[in-house]
């Protein structure tokens, strides 16, 4: 119990006074990331199809999250905000980086595109505090060697550059797989895997949490469950009940399970978990049309900025620091982890010039009942989001803007702009001085990809609302 006050002390930023008193062990930290889950694919988020036991039984072991947003609703970009404490959009990550999906227009193509090299990463403050520093999974920020993992702060690397791939080994499946999306140990050291790939990645995370002897930084970034939608035959028989175009997912939400499960019983089996951060959520909300997922009750999907686009299921277990089977009710945001992490690490996060997060723990341990976020933003080209309060504003380029009381309509079946037009101004103008603080987007989508992706996204709306 002494240890652990004298933790929280240090992590609430306070001096010891005694210079006696040896400083407390660094905490480790893993930070597990999924791919495009749907917000009600969890058992803890109240699902009766999908078989999440592990993830279960962290949620009941932490805090749950109610309302934690990304920072937007495509892969690239949420992970850019991730990474560096900041709205994407300053520093011009707008949308994902897809060679031959991006306006031929743009100045920086293909190998150009990547997560800017003069910003610092989490990694780097986590490198900098004495931390081992590790990424094992998927990347999305930049394919080029420049914008290379273990030349972003990060010690190890095993994973791959870009966005997705096959599960199964190149030999197994006969499919090509782009130079990008090749299992990558270290850097270009190619080397397919022998088994399904989340239980590749895991296997390899419990590896390196075995080895390490001081405190440690470990991000597992999943791909599942992105598209291919591709599942072990042992786990498909397992859901055969279920509807034709839900038993895949529901299989590789299983695996996943299972094998984050792995992850948590090695931290257990070290002896870490008291002296162990755990955080596990997902990039943003699932694409219903490709993976099948499920985001009730919220409506909206994968690249768009309803609630279903961009509020994700998160989870936070500290033992003995944070409180366990416990909600948090106030937004949150990706934003977040980068100062949390650092003060988590013995950092001043206070410190660091020009960060849009904020430091969790003082919320989450009750020393600041406020919220962390008055105003969230978003935004890609013309579409834009804003939530100030409990009240969100949607702007499109083509239709009216609509308004949402969030607090009462979390599934934003009710447009309310037409009854308060005043505050539909002054939202909107609250967006618009916000943009004009962001530079303008390295690259953005072709017209045509661009056009098509409305004319979905109109359709997931209307198709997704309940």
């Amino acid at each position: 119990m002494k240890k652990m006050l004298l933790i929280s002390t240090l992590l609430l930023g306070l001096t010891a006074h005694c210079h006696a008193t040896p400083a407390p062990e660094k905490p480790n930290i893993v930070f597990i990331l999924a791919d495009d889950a749907g917000y009600g694919d969890f058992g803890f988020q109240g699902s009766r199809e999908m078989k999440t036991p592990h993830l279960d039984a962290l949620a009941a072991q932490g805090v749950r999250f109610e309302q934690a947003y990304t920072t937007a609703a495509v892969c690239g970009p949420s992970r850019a905000g991730l990474y560096t404490g900041k709205y994407q959009q300053r520093f011009g990550f707008e949308e994902n980086n897809v060679p031959g999906y991006m306006s031929h227009a743009s100045a920086l193509m293909g190998e150009n595109m990547g997560l800017p090299l003069n910003e610092v990463t989490v990694a780097d403050h986590m490198k900098s505090l004495g931390y081992a520093t590790a990424l094992i999974g998927k990347w999305h920020q930049g394919n080029a060697d420049r914008y290379h993992p273990t030349k972003r702060g990060f010690d190890y690397f095993y994973g791959l550059r870009g966005g997705s791939r096959s599960y199964f080994a190149l030999d197994s499946y006969h499919q090509t797989i782009q130079p990008e999306n090749k299992l990558e140990f270290g850097f270009q050291n190619y080397q397919e895997p022998e088994k399904y790939l989340t239980k590749a990645l895991a296997e390899n995370a419990v590896e390196y949490i075995r080895r390490q002897r001081g405190p440690f930084f470990l991000v597992l970034s999943l791909t599942a469950v992105h598209t291919p939608m591709e599942a072990e035959e042992a786990d498909l028989k397992q859901f055969s009940h279920l509807p034709a175009n839900r038993q895949t997912l529901a299989a590789m939400t299983l695996a996943m399970d299972r094998e984050i499960g792995k992850v948590l019983r090695v931290i257990e089996s070290e002896g870490i978990k008291e002296n162990t951060l755990v955080v596990f959520t997902n990039d943003n909300g699932a694409p219903t049309d490709t993976n099948h997922g499920n985001n009730y009750p919220l409506s909206g999907t994968k690249a768009n900025h309803l609630e279903g686009g961009i509020r994700v299921p998160m989870l936070m277990r500290w033992p003995g620091v944070l409180p366990a089977n416990s909600d948090y009710a106030h937004p949150v945001s990706f934003l977040d982890f980068l100062p949390t992490f650092v003060t988590v690490g013995g950092g001043d996060s206070k410190a660091i010039k020009n960060l849009d997060g904020v430091n969790l723990l003082p919320f989450l341990l009750g020393e600041d009942g406020g919220r962390p976020h008055q105003t969230l933003f978003w935004k890609k080209e013309n579409r834009g989001a804003i939530r100030d309060g409990d009240w969100k504003l949607l702007r499109f380029p083509d239709r009216p803007a609509e308004l949402y009381d969030l607090k009462n309509d979390w599934g934003e079946k009710n447009d309310l702009a037409s009854e308060y037009p005043d505050k539909v101004k002054a939202m909107y103008k609250k967006l618009f001085q916000w943009e004009t603080t962001l530079e303008r987007p390295l690259w953005q989508l072709s017209r045509k990809y661009e056009g098509m992706a409305m004319e979905r996204m109109d359709t997931y709306r209307h198709h997704e609302k309940r």
